[in-house]
């Protein structure tokens, strides 16, 4: 297998087995000796909840915690791996179950699971990369070197990090774990020697993220100059660190799997997720061996709960609190009485004073770290503004802006409140794979018979090419589709909305003419290359609008059948263009909500003398009914006479009929798409697994005929879809009424 399958093949085991791993053992039997919840000196036994990882496994520690309320169970110190340290974590530093478990419930874990922040944080030019190339394999490029290099992740930061800050606020987050109220350690591996790493006087926030960094789905921590990831790795069950700590009696909670049977094992990613668990278990196993007669493990039955589906956190709570149900007999001796359960969980749950909610006037603002940045366009961007109000909901926003732009590995915002006045310090790390970036697209096309087709794009994207943050974006590719093109955004200013727009490219493409029966006629070669200088503003991060000037040429010449003098036939064109696009959309391929808009309305002239005022208008709208989601799109052009028109026909745009084999100077087209979610992709290869259908209409609007509907087509399709790290991928059937029916098999975006 080439090196970069194997991994690949690696990566992804190990972010599965991270956590997951196997337990030979099950809950201490009611058989086994007593425990003695009193020492020999007559103090109460200290007791040490011992909390494992194992992704959305980890969850069912929520239940277990529930119970030992419920019982009156007390816990003079925790120790937590991955998931069981964010849990533990949020324990210890006074955090309710309620509130565990509203965080859990809340959370949009896709959105914390995927490869970048939410798209409704991202700025508009990126969101306007993945209409271009809708793959999300990107690296990066040294360009003095030439060396590349791979993000530290498949999954960001800034979602993550987000959600660990609904459950550790205010000063919490700074506060060293070594000062909570509740003893805790939280535990991970040194990166570069795989030594155990507790940590100890590590700020609480910082600490949970670390043990929940998962090689390969989250970028490693620096902790005191070492770099971190998840503790799964050499000690998944930390019963010695616990017993280091003063426990006497030690509850331990171990959500592994089991280890796959020979007939799970039916790939090379299975052999190494297999491995990679035989050696993760090794070192439960060791931990497991450390209990003693007066410990109690809980075991959850958690079944074929997988290490991120966490579509399924009920079922891992729920879990988790049966375990300990039924462990009770063991657990029940550890019990207080009410008085003194009461002080316990007085002292636990209480709080420092809490960050004023309420927006306050903003007295400084810092940003500092940056490197080829401008604070001051950053500044611009956050939008807010020393002297005028900012709450901590503004500041969480403005955050989410700056992590939006694609530069930036890490954002922590400081904030103090002084006097009645509002400090601001952003402390950034720039992520330097992100400044020159490379993103790989593919798509692919095919009906099973005569339409078949490829292309391979490739896009870079450098940026902050001077203190206004200019940006240059270039995109090939080849295939089906040849192009080049160039297109660089200037701002008029640090951080100003108003920018300048160059645009250049130039491409080569076959298209085919068919006949009044849908049958291809001819197929033509169509070359052309053009010019556009816009100025532009920006709305916010969700749009921008442009005022320009076009200039374009190109030739036009038979492939199929190929004529006896073949004639080239040239054109040039020149003119001026207005254009407005909207994207709010929450996902490109799949949305549940939002919408995009594209209005264009372009003059030009031609060398053959004639003038033209073409338009065009798109619009798509998301929604969300229940367990289903969808989208309703409708698209019209109207060209001018002599020049080019639009085309319909293919997958989504009326399935059933050949692609592009309805074409004229004006089209209406409408379609209603909904589908429902119906399992999940292997972590590291894409998302959602999804099973949906179509209702389409459309066609090629004669003059004078925009109302008769003989000219529409009636269409629909079934399909199931997948995401994909390169993009949407269908299989699907498509047929239109009383008419052709196709099958189809489609990779890349759908307009």
């Amino acid at each position: 297998m080439p090196l970069l399958p194997r991994l690949f093949c690696l990566t992804l085991a190990l972010g599965l087995a991270l956590g997951c791993t196997g337990s030979p053992a099950q809950t201490v039997l009611p058989g086994d000796p007593p425990i003695a919840p009193i020492r020999a000196d007559g103090q109460r036994a200290k007791i040490g909840l011992v909390l494992s990882g194992g992704g959305v496994r980890g969850l069912a520690h929520i239940g277990v915690l529930k119970v030992l309320r419920e019982r009156k169970i007390p816990v003079d110190l925790v120790v937590g791996t991955s998931m069981g340290a964010v849990v533990g974590g949020a324990y210890a530093s006074g955090r309710s179950i309620e509130e565990m478990e509203a965080f859990v419930q809340h959370t949009d874990w896709p959105s914390v699971l995927a490869d970048r922040p939410p798209r409704q944080n991202l700025s508009f030019r990126r969101r306007e990369e993945d209409q271009t190339i809708p793959s999300r394999l990107e690296l990066g490029v040294d360009p003095r070197g030439g060396r590349t290099t791979l993000p530290p992740s498949a999954a960001g930061n800034s979602a993550l990090e987000a959600a660990l800050e609904s459950l550790v606020r205010g000063e919490q987050a700074e506060t060293p774990i070594s000062q909570l109220r509740l003893p805790f350690r939280a535990l991970a591996t040194d990166l570069l020697n795989g030594d155990l790493v507790e940590m100890v006087d590590t700020p609480l926030f910082l600490a949970m993220r670390a043990s929940m960094a998962v090689p390969g789905v989250f970028s490693p921590v620096r902790v005191n100059g070492r770099a971190v990831v998840d503790g799964g790795l050499v000690r998944n069950l930390g019963v010695d660190v616990a017993r280091k700590m003063g426990a006497d009696i030690i509850i331990a909670v171990n959500v592994g799997s089991p280890l796959l049977e020979e007939r799970e094992i039916t790939s090379a990613v299975g052999v190494a997720n297999q491995m990679l668990q035989i050696l993760t278990n090794q070192n439960v196993a060791q931990s497991l061996r450390e209990l003693r007669s007066v410990d109690v493990l809980i075991d959850p039955d958690l079944g074929n709960i997988s290490f991120m589906d966490f579509s399924r956190f009920e079922e891992a709570m729920r879990s988790g609190e049966r375990a300990a149900q039924a462990a009770l007999e063991r657990l029940t001796p550890l019990a207080v009485d009410d008085e003194h359960f009461a002080r316990f969980e007085q002292g636990r749950l209480r709080e420092p004073a809490p960050l004023s909610q309420q927006a306050l006037p903003l007295a400084s603002l810092k940003i500092e770290g940056t490197q080829r940045s401008n604070p001051k366009a950053l500044r611009e961007e956050l939008g807010l503004h020393v002297g005028k109000p900012a709450s901590p909901e503004d500041i969480k926003r403005a955050t989410a802006a700056l992590y939006g732009l694609g530069d930036f590995e890490r954002i922590d915002a400081q904030v103090s409140d002084v006097e009645g006045q509002r400090h601001l310090t952003l402390h950034v790390q720039e992520a330097e794979w992100a400044h020159n970036r490379l993103r790989f697209g593919l798509s692919l096309k095919s009906n099973f018979g005569d339409t078949n087709g490829f292309t391979i794009s490739a896009m870079h994207v450098s940026t902050w090419l001077n203190r206004w943050g200019a940006e240059l974006r270039s995109s090939a590719s080849l295939g089906e589709n040849r192009g080049l093109s160039f297109d660089l955004i200037q701002p008029l200013g640090a951080g100003s909305p108003w920018y300048l727009n160059l645009v250049s490219n130039t491409e080569s493409t076959n298209t085919d003419l068919h006949d009044a029966f849908g049958r291809r006629s001819m197929r033509l070669s169509v070359g052309q290359a053009g010019t556009e200088l816009a100025i532009g503003r920006r709305l916010s991060n969700w749009g921008d609008v442009r005022l320009g000037a076009v200039r374009a040429s190109g030739s036009v010449r038979a492939v199929i059948p190929e004529p006896a003098e073949n004639p080239n036939l040239k054109y040039r064109v020149r003119g001026a263009f207005a254009e407005l696009r909207t994207d709010t959309l929450d996902s490109l391929a799949f949305p549940s909500r939002g919408h995009m808009v594209s209005l264009r309305l372009q003059y030009a002239s031609t060398t053959h003398g004639t003038d033209a005022l073409n338009a065009g208008a798109m619009g798509l709208a998301a929604f969300r009914a229940g367990r289903w989601a969808g989208h309703v799109y409708t698209e019209w052009q109207h060209a001018a006479l002599g020049s080019a028109g639009g085309s319909l026909g293919g997958f989504l745009r009326l399935s059933g009929t050949n692609e592009n084999s309805l074409e004229g100077r004006t089209l209406g087209f409408g379609r209603l798409v909904m589908a429902r979610r119906i399992g999940e992709m292997p972590i590291g290869l894409g998302g959602a697994i999804r099973a949906g259908m179509s209702l389409e209409l459309g066609g090629i609007i004669r003059d004078r005929e925009l109302f008769d509907r003989s000219q529409l087509k009636l269409a629909g399709s079934t399909f199931l879809a997948f995401d994909t790290r390169f993009g949407p991928f269908y299989l699907a059937l498509g047929g239109t009424y009383k008419g052709q029916g196709t099958a189809y098999l489609f990779l890349g975006p759908t307009w």
